[in-house]
């Protein structure tokens, strides 16, 4: 693994930085008025990760050459987000597909690569998505299984670019009078390949002049609001405010919040959400107050086979996650923690679901099948 460092800042450069080395940063510069992040790249030797771990403090790239240390980069959050993920498993089947392609039992080998991926963290779906195209490709038996590979996951990188920015226009033109809106975790470049989902709907938004201000949760125990959110909205000029978890119900009370605009990690069947957790007490809220609830995620996130919110797998993180902040214990010595990461919010609380394929306004199992058979 080779690790490349940058200073951070919020404002974007005229130019993409460069590492140490001379190599380019993943952080480009501002492009149509709005900056970009690129969360991955692949050079088909290696995937180049923007480590999210030491983000706002510093800018640090991750160059993985195989795939048990990508999906140990999903695992310890390096790349997180459920379309991001999905992305870099894929370019980590490239890596296993080149290492092993045309030797002996190669592809017992890389379905071992494949499991280990697959494994990496349980509640994303497009993890499993991502590797299960691979898999297929793998049975059509293609002449050249490590360029077929490799295109396939650039084709993957590439259609998530595409989507954020459909998704980005269509939860826009949902919002119908200047305001402030209110957002949960990170779901924008960071979560993704690009522009992203929530953050893609309030990017353009803003562009278009329908946003004041954003109001964005820490989050808590990873604080993605505050080191990423915040991070990513400052370097685009878009005024964000910090709140804690807990003032989010207060805020709507005031009458501050008229959108809440959340991503997704996985979309059951039936329309039932799973999110980073405190994402089901936002929509109770947003419901009670009459602010309406938009979950911004492409078709990828929704998991047919899945029929509702309780066959969703959520993971749980090590206890240490919530006891502590950055190796430093602040909880009383001999408390315990229940660190369950993701939470679902119940389809009934979605006022309106903003895909790539299109707007669906309270979101249930028959309107789901429908945007599904879409082509």
């Amino acid at each position: 693994m080779i690790i490349t460092a940058w200073s951070a800042g919020h404002d974007g450069p005229a130019k993409a930085l460069r590492g140490r080395d001379g190599s380019e940063c993943l952080m480009s510069g501002r492009t149509n008025g709005m900056s970009t992040v690129d969360t991955l790249r692949f050079d088909g030797r290696r995937l180049h990760l923007l480590d999210q771990r030491v983000l706002p403090a510093q800018v640090r790239e991750l160059s993985l050459d195989d795939a048990p240390a990508v999906a140990a980069a999903i695992r310890d959050m390096v790349v997180r987000g459920a379309p991001a993920i999905g992305v870099a498993a894929a370019y980590g089947a490239a890596l296993s597909v080149a290492a092993h392609a045309g030797s002996t039992g190669w592809r017992e080998r890389v379905e071992r690569d494949l499991q280990t991926l697959e494994q990496s963290r349980p509640t994303a779906v497009n993890l499993g998505w991502a590797v299960r195209r691979v898999r297929a490709l793998l049975d059509t038996a293609p002449p050249d299984p490590a360029a077929a590979v490799r295109a396939l996951a650039e084709s993957i990188h590439a259609a998530d670019v595409a989507a954020n920015r459909r998704m980005g226009e269509m939860g826009a033109a949902l919002i119908d009078t200047r305001c402030q809106v209110l957002t949960h975790c990170n779901a924008g470049a960071l979560a993704t390949a690009g522009y992203g989902t929530a953050l893609g709907v309030i990017r353009s938004a803003w562009s278009q002049g329908k946003i004041e201000r954003v109001l964005a949760d820490e989050t808590r125990p990873w604080l993605q609001g505050a080191r990423l959110t915040a991070w990513e909205l400052l370097r685009d000029g878009i005024p964000v405010s910090l709140i804690a978890d807990g003032a989010a119900t207060w805020a709507m009370r005031q009458g501050l919040v008229r959108w809440v605009i959340v991503g997704a990690d996985r979309i059951a069947a039936n329309g039932d959400v799973a999110n980073k957790i405190g994402t089901y007490a936002l929509a109770v809220s947003a419901r009670h107050h009459g602010v309406r609830f938009m979950v911004a995620a492409p078709t990828s996130t929704i998991d047919p086979q899945c029929a509702d919110g309780d066959a969703i797998p959520i993971e749980q993180r090590a206890a240490d996650e919530l006891l502590g902040l950055s190796g430093q214990r602040h909880a009383a010595e001999g408390a315990d923690a229940w660190n369950p990461v993701f939470d679902v919010t119940p389809a009934a609380l979605v006022d309106a679901l903003v895909t790539e394929k299109g707007v669906v306004e309270r979101p249930d199992r028959d309107k789901i099948a429908a945007l599904l058979a879409t082509s």
